[in-house]
């Protein structure tokens, strides 16, 4: 370190040339790098997704999710395996150890999946994918008072022409039923004309192809055989034989069946402002800038609204960017602030000359962090700025101590270079040593797992790459800087009323350090034991202060967003219109709000049929996605102005929202939130079972417990009563018949879900052709009843005459970890009254273990944020005795002693 120091001082072209190098590659890593509002992160994930239509989640579950789950138990890596088995699809998360290789250990997962022969016929390929989460910018609403079709279309064309611009690589059309074309045939029709659907779809897949025939070589080249009859339209379809009479009469489908060319059979829409509506969603990929993005979309918008029809309008959406830019713009405002007052109060002690070189170190080691950044993969977010300023007092320590000693060398009369080469060389190991334990101070926040540890590493990697920068600047750059230090007295008169006025500030603090302090830090010594008592008794005091919960712990706390957000679970199989009626009493009540809050809305939004916003926040954060879709969901947003120019905060106007909302009748969760990161509900306990019947007795009881704490609200379980259901079993008198339970099963699903005959590329659409009843044949129990089976043989018999009937209801989803199933009862916390760890605390010295005594194989376990916050501390625990070790060892250098740091520490 001497030799550096000596070299550069006299040197002085090399370190500046030093301080150039790192102010540029920081600028233009500042012009560069990835912005963003959190950073990203990888959550470790390999999903397994298999569609099932038309199946029950008990379905799912013992046929997708338990066989598929029992096949990958074995791969490598895998910590823990969660499912969900709905509606229709099973998702199975296989969640890996850190450090695990990811591809190996997805290749793994797909092997013995796609070896699978055990699934169900009728279900599609397993999709098998790495989760990734996916950061979406912004959302395009295309609203307006006109059908669902010409909506649907415009949302396709523009969705196409976005995709086109610039930086713009994933877009998608969300909150759209996907097209469908249904050929609806009677069972009287059917009866009429002795078909069935299996002629029906027979028909459709072989008259509805395209069908390379080979090539013809004739002496005039090679011809092409291509027998071309893909239908793409209701006319088309409607034109098909079904059979053809000796006596040259034809019968077409479009004689027995109505062909719809419409959509899907969900109910699945939204209103924006209240206007039916459809979204486009607009991802960040990779590196791509979430400001530049949203930049070009607003532009195209501008563009494009002269060129809709009347009544169509383009509003942006949720866009991230606003959010970015004005945080940012905030942090950054309040980082100059710092950094003037630093320099203000480094004037008040030192020259003017000495306090701007001091100065200089902060942009020097601020722009060389930034230049590291990108080698870290770390991007330009709220939390790499927040670290900014949180390092910005601490970033000149080492330089105020090294410009102070050359500035006492050169008042003690050493000559510029001898004095800046002295000055530094003399502090060169207490300031190292003193930079690298305030280093060793942040590394344990490296050593936290989960997605907490990857927000938080952000923290210390920006602070040690500036405290690193730092010592580099203080080190090699300043004193070469320093060596022209004058340390005359000023000649000018303003030289000589700053000096004045400067020395007020340095005389009244050089008093209060001899009359002040220097008595006390005597009085002290003199009574060492006293003094010792003192700090013990305070420190005493203080530990007591946290125990006792006077001082309460918040893991996570809010953070103030621009989304107000409630979401609607009805019970399952409720109808949209229900629903939607719902939605729209509280939909007026946000409406009223504007009126409240002048200035502070700008847009609502409101689904049905689905819960966008929580969608979103479980896919960025890693989560694993539930089938929240259907008639019985809906979600009301409110987007607010940017919190820099709103005057209420989003937790307020979620307070009154709520205030306002009369309760729901029948509902079975109420959510409203408004923060803007989603880690988990304040207490979520999730217990585990084999039994379903001693799971949900179980959940019963801590539920009643949970509601006897007044600081706990919305308590709530993850368990929901699914549709009415009417199981199906084959009478014995079928068997002579030649009927079997598949024949039964599959016949009845032809009628109700339908029979895929194909599937037929439209532009970007994939668009089923089903073949089913008529809807008007499909709205109750009676046209089960009515319906008629057909035999081998090709007789048709009465439904009841051959099968047997029995009701019930299952669960709407049943979730798994590790081959037991899982019910997750969440609260939220009242902080002025509780906290969270008080409760949970309580619920451990006694409820909690008599809660699984007394049902046999239940087991618990902590999710959401108190997983996060266990997985936290741990982290910090551990990453705290090493930096404990690591700081005594490097005090334990200068000082050359083993003792020593001890007492320091």
């Amino acid at each position: 370190m001497k030799s550096a120091v000596s070299w550069f001082v006299y040197n002085p072209v090399a370190a500046n040339l030093l301080m150039l190098a790192i102010l540029v590659g920081g600028l233009i890593s500042t012009f560069s790098a990835k912005r963003e509002v959190f950073p990203e992160f990888q959550p470790n994930i390999v999903s397994v997704s298999v569609v099932y239509p038309s199946a029950s989640p008990e379905e799912v579950e013992e046929s997708i999710c338990s066989r598929i789950e029992e096949e990958i138990r074995g791969v490598d890596g895998i910590k823990e395996i969660k499912s969900t088995a709905s509606e229709g699809i099973g998702l199975i998360n296989a969640e890996l150890i850190v450090g695990t290789d990811t591809s190996e250990a997805l290749d793994d997962i797909k092997s013995r999946v796609d070896a699978l022969d055990t699934l169900p016929e009728d279900a599609e390929q397993p999709v098998i994918t790495e989760l990734k989460p996916r950061r979406q910018t912004l959302s395009v609403a295309v609203s307006g008072n006109t059908d669902e079709r010409s909506l649907r279309n415009w949302g396709q064309r523009i969705r196409d022409e976005i995709a086109q611009l610039d930086g713009i690589t994933q877009v998608e059309l969300s909150i759209a039923r996907p097209f469908e074309i249904a050929i609806e045939v009677s069972e009287d029709t059917l009866r009429r004309h002795g078909l069935t659907f299996d002629d029906v779809v027979t028909a459709v897949q072989r008259s509805s192809l395209d069908l390379p025939g080979g090539s013809v070589k004739t002496d005039g080249g090679e011809v092409l055989l291509r027998a071309k009859g893909q239908a793409y339209s209701r006319r088309e379809f409607e034109d098909f034989v079904l059979w053809t009479r000796p006596d040259g009469s034809v019968l077409r489908l479009g004689d027995v069946a109505t062909v719809i060319d419409g959509f899907e059979d969900t109910e699945e829409f939204a209103r924006f402002d209240g206007e039916p509506a459809v979204l486009i969603d607009i991802f960040r990929i990779g590196d791509q800038d979430a400001l530049a993005i949203s930049e070009e979309v607003h532009d195209y918008i501008e563009r494009k609204r002269h060129e809709l029809p009347e009544g169509i309008t383009l509003t942006p959406w949720r866009d991230e960017s606003v959010l970015l830019e004005g945080r940012l713009w905030l942090l950054i405002w309040n980082g100059v602030i710092g950094f003037v007052l630093v320099f203000a109060v480094l004037t008040l002690s030192m020259r003017l000359k000495l306090a701007m070189w001091v100065s200089l170190g902060i942009p020097v080691s601020f722009l060389g962090a930034l230049w590291l950044m990108p080698m870290f993969g770390t991007s330009i977010n709220m939390l790499s700025l927040f670290a900014f300023i949180l390092v910005l007092g601490i970033v000149v320590d080492d330089a105020i101590v090294v410009g102070e000693n050359v500035f006492t060398k050169s008042r003690e009369g050493l000559r510029g270079i001898d004095a800046a080469v002295r000055g530094a060389r003399e502090v060169a190991v207490p300031v190292t040593f003193a930079v690298l334990t305030t280093i060793a101070a942040f590394v344990p926040m490296l050593n936290v797992p989960g997605p907490i540890g990857e927000l938080w590493a952000v923290i210390p990697i920006v602070v040690i790459s500036t405290l690193i920068f730092s010592m580099i600047e203080s080190k090699l750059i300043l004193p070469a800087h320093l060596r022209h230090l004058d340390t005359r007295p000023p000649t000018n008169a303003i030289g000589r009323g700053w000096a004045r006025f400067q020395g007020f500030f340095a005389d009244s603090l050089e008093g209060i350090a001899k009359n002040l302090y220097r008595p006390t830090l005597a009085w002290a010594l003199d009574r060492r034991y006293l003094t010792v008592a003192i700090a013990t008794t305070i420190l005493t005091i203080t530990v007591g202060v946290i125990a006792g919960g006077y001082v309460r712990f918040v893991f996570f706390p809010p953070v103030d967003g621009d989304n107000v957000v409630v979401d609607l679970t009805m019970p399952a199989g409720t109808p949209a219109e229900q629903t939607f009626a719902e939605l729209e009493r509280m939909e007026a009540v946000a409406l009223s709000l504007r009126d409240e809050f002048p200035g502070d809305i700008r847009n609502i939004m409101t689904s049905i049929g689905t819960q966008p916003f929580r969608k979103t926040q479980d896919e960025g954060g890693g989560k694993i996605v539930r089938g929240n879709s259907g008639s019985h969901f809906g979600e009301i947003n409110i987007q607010l102005s940017p919190s820099e120019v709103r005057e209420t905060g989003s937790k307020a106007i979620e307070r009154r929202w709520r205030e306002l909302t009369a309760d729901v009748p029948g509902a079975v969760e109420v959510k409203f939130s408004s923060s803007l990161l989603n880690v988990g509900a304040d207490l979520e306990i999730q217990l585990l079972g084999d039994d379903q019947e001693v799971l949900r007795d179980a959940v019963t009881k801590l539920e009643n417990k949970l509601a006897e704490y007044p600081a706990l609200s919305d308590v709530s379980n993850s368990y929901r009563e699914g549709k009415a259901e009417i199981e199906l079993d084959i009478r014995e008198s079928a068997e002579p018949l030649g009927l079997k339970l598949e024949d039964l099963a599959r016949q009845v699903r032809q009628g109700f879900y339908g029979a895929e005959a194909q599937r037929v590329q439209r532009g970007r659409d994939d668009i089923k052709v089903m073949v089913r009843y008529p809807e008007s044949e499909r709205t109750s129990l009676g046209d089960v009843e009515r319906m008629r089976i057909r035999t081998p043989s090709g007789d048709e018999v009465p439904f009841a005459t051959v099968a047997e009937v029995r009701y019930g209801r299952g669960p709407a989803a049943i979730q798994r970890v590790d081959g037991k199933q899982a019910i997750s009862i969440t609260a939220e916390v009242d902080e002025d009254e509780s906290d969270a760890n008080e409760i949970l605390a309580d619920l451990r010295r006694s409820f909690l273990p008599e809660l699984v005594a007394d049902h046999a194989g239940l087991s618990y376990s902590l999710e959401g944020e108190q997983q996060q916050q266990q997985d936290t501390l741990d982290g910090l625990s551990t990453g705290s005795l090493f930096a404990l070790l690591l700081i005594f060892g490097l005090m334990a250098i200068p000082f050359g002693s083993y003792l020593q740091p001890l007492i320091v520490m």
